[in-house]
């Protein structure tokens, strides 16, 4: 039967979303898309070199028996990797798949700028000083934003996997530039700021320089306004690597845009690193020349994304011993289980929390936890009741509540009202009899056989544990008032 490229991928994700976490499905196989079939031959496209590297490394031999399955033995995957040019250049093999690589072309820097002196601003070393080939450069990067204190998750691991190998060969790899996107505190500026440090513990005489786009902002206003542009240009190039933090906020500002543009080019070209931060990847930055838009896709983007519940704990685990203050476990699955999406606000939170133990020398222990957290979310709590297992597990399962009471012998139900037994057995206080007249009047019996049904379950099914686990966490977190 023929079948086109679409349909053969489409089939091939079906199976790799069984094999794979959600987090990783949606960083390394959602990105992917199908571009030909011949014969026993797929090809894919990805988005540059480093995603198919991270592919060839972690996922080849899920990549074959999925590949395998669909067009046979002989079945071959070709890569074909883009930019923003999307150009071929080259057949290549690597663990038994074929790939197609690809390179970009850049153009030549345009313009030039009259000479003068330039103010510092705030950048602490001076710009240019006289006789002297290469100024000593301040790299401007906070001691506590390294690789040590930066925890990985599936959340980062894209991003920071990509530092790594950066800090290891700056300005000689795949990934120039790195574009760090995310939300606002998911660890963007941690991260760049890391790569910086790394670079410097691993090379000597190579010079890192962090600046914030506002404050690169200024330094351009101030040498234009003293005829001194092309001082500033000079000395950027003295940088090895830069880091610039929010570029977004170069929006609009066409004159910095021209600046930038040059300076990006002359550094590029002399194969030195580039690492750039942002609320959202190249293609939805607006208000940014396309030329600027086009070169940052030379590189790699890595997105940050919102940290799962064992990310989150072990960020505050980390966090807490920098502090030097010891945290109960049930305190911190408490804090992590009701801020979700900004690491800023789960450190606010600690320290809010220490401050409060210190202050008023009390005890950290939930209840401390729940007066501090309710600065950071408007709503936390509730008593661990029968009733509140069967309505948090039947949203889980999208059935109405009173359905797990009735009579029904669908399966999903039958699951859903299985494991809100087992889950009211194990986390409250009720009696076998109590909680099967929660389930629309079943004897004890019936609760015993449910949570027998759901333990042999969770012996054989990886992702019903891992369901269970996670609306087990939840309850727990549910504390009474």
């Amino acid at each position: 039967m023929h079948m086109d490229y679409s349909s053969v991928w489409d089939n091939c994700l079906s199976t790799i979303r069984q094999h794979v976490n959600n987090q990783s499905f949606k960083t390394w196989f959602e990105p992917i898309r199908p571009v030909n079939l011949r014969d026993t031959a797929l090809t894919i496209q990805v988005p540059n070199r480093f995603f198919y590297e991270w592919l060839e490394e972690h996922y080849v031999g899920l990549l074959k028996m999925t590949i395998r399955q669909e067009l046979g033995d002989n079945a071959q995957l070709l890569y074909q990797i883009v930019n923003g040019q999307g150009e071929r250049i080259a057949n290549a093999k690597r663990n038994g798949l074929a790939a197609v690589l690809a390179k970009g072309s850049k153009e030549q820097p345009k313009g030039g700028y009259a000479p003068g002196q330039v103010d510092t601003g705030n950048i602490k070393n001076p710009f240019i000083i006289p006789g002297i080939k290469k100024p000593k450069i301040d790299p401007q990067l906070n001691d506590k934003y390294t690789f040590q204190t930066f925890i990985e998750g599936d959340c980062n691991q894209l991003a920071r996997s990509a530092g790594l190998a950066i800090a290891d060969r700056p300005g000689k790899n795949s990934f120039n530039p790195l574009i760090i996107y995310g939300d606002v505190g998911l660890g963007k500026t941690h991260l760049a700021q890391a790569i910086g440090h790394r670079v410097l513990e691993l090379h000597e005489g190579k010079s890192v320089l962090y600046v914030a786009t506002d404050k690169f902002t200024q330094q351009i206003i101030q040498s234009i306004k003293n005829n001194a542009v092309n001082d500033l240009i000079n000395f950027y190039q003295f940088v090895d690597v830069l880091i610039v933090d929010d570029i977004q906020f170069l929006a609009n500002k066409h004159k910095m845009q021209e600046i930038f543009f040059n300076i990006f080019n002359q550094l590029h070209q002399n194969g030195k690193q580039i690492i750039l931060t942002s609320d959202r990847p190249p293609k939805d930055m607006e208000g940014i020349e396309e030329r600027l838009i086009s070169r940052f896709k030379w590189g790699l983007t890595a997105d940050l994304q919102a940290p799962d519940l064992e990310t989150r704990m072990a960020i505050l685990l980390s966090k807490s011993t920098y502090e030097g203050v010891d945290i109960p476990q049930n305190v911190t699955e408490f804090i992590c289980y009701h801020i979700k999406n900004n690491i800023r606000e789960l450190e606010g939170a600690l320290i809010s929390l220490i401050a409060r133990s210190s202050l008023n020398q009390r005890q950290i222990d939930v209840p401390l936890a729940k007066e501090v957290i309710k600065n950071f979310v408007s709503e936390i709590n509730r008593e661990i009741t029968v009733e509140y297992i069967q309505e948090l597990v039947a949203g889980h399962f999208e059935l109405p509540v009173e359905i797990l009471q009735g009579k029904t012998r669908k399966r999903q139900v039958v699951i859903a009202r299985q494991l809100s037994m087992y889950l009211a057995k194990q986390l409250t206080d009720q009696s076998l009899k109590a909680i099967g007249e929660n389930f629309g009047g079943r004897d004890h019996s019936t609760v015993i056989y449910s949570c027998k049904t759901v333990q042999d379950l969770m012996e054989t099914d990886a992702i019903f544990k891992d369901t269970v686990s996670d609306l087990q966490r939840k309850i727990k977190m549910s504390l009474s008032n």
